[in-house]
């Protein structure tokens, strides 16, 4: 989470701190030197505005992005899952337990969790959503293709 708290007003971005942000999206790696080339200022003033937005908690951290099928894991799944009554807590420690769910969140509606699972195989399923079931309910969908990918929110 980030450091700022959630009740506080946000962040006001100009133009520059915009066009860095996007360019930390692309490639977070890059030199200082390049990021202020892009954003046409010097690199100290660039590394400045990096921690600024750091210290605003803009930006919370960085990382590396990898693609699970160099790993070998070929599917995604997306799990809705609803615990049984008096399970909400135990579930919720289950799914943090299982290393194939990557991602979960705590949703309204009928169902309390929205996860996301890597696989290796179709076989793999069933062997991971046992350890859920004895607890709640599972609702599973197989990922086709991704029309779009985790990106940034707009930076207006």
């Amino acid at each position: 989470m980030s450091k700022r708290l959630a009740s506080a007003a946000p962040v006001a971005l100009d133009a520059t701190d915009r066009l860095l942000l996007a360019a930390l999206a692309q490639d977070a790696r890059q030199a200082v030197s390049e990021l202020a080339r892009q954003v046409g200022l010097s690199a100290p003033s660039t590394a400045e505005r990096v921690r600024r937005l750091e210290a605003q908690g803009v930006i919370e951290h960085f990382t590396v992005q990898i693609d699970p099928r160099a790993l070998g894991y070929t599917l995604q799944a997306i799990v809705r899952v609803k615990p049984l009554p008096g399970q909400l807590h135990l579930v919720e420690d289950v799914i943090r337990r299982i290393p194939e769910f990557v991602e979960c969140d705590k949703v309204t509606g009928d169902d309390c969790f929205i996860c996301r699972l890597y696989l290796h195989s179709i076989e793999q399923l069933d062997e991971i959503l046992s350890k859920v079931t004895e607890r709640a309910e599972t609702s599973t969908a197989i990922v086709k293709s991704t029309p779009v990918a985790r990106r940034l929110p707009p930076l207006d």
